[in-house]
């Protein structure tokens, strides 16, 4: 099934793209500088990353807690 209809895998997903976008942000800044079109899209997600980091931290970690129980 596709991770668009099932809400578990879309969070998941979600997630893995906020982290992923926040450490390249860290290791090459220049990459994600373009705030607008495609590129704008992973800077937000970087942004997200860096300014709710213990939300995301845990919602990283409620996730892998609901992979090992169900």
């Amino acid at each position: 099934m596709s991770a668009l209809f099932n809400f578990h895998s879309f969070l998941m997903v979600v997630l893995f793209v906020i982290c992923t976008c926040t450490y390249i942000k860290m290791q090459f800044p220049a990459i994600l500088e373009q705030r607008t079109g495609f590129r704008g899209f992973f800077w937000k997600a970087a942004r997200i990353g860096e300014r709710l980091s213990p939300w995301v931290a845990l919602g990283c970690f409620a996730m892998g807690i609901s992979i090992i129980i169900f």
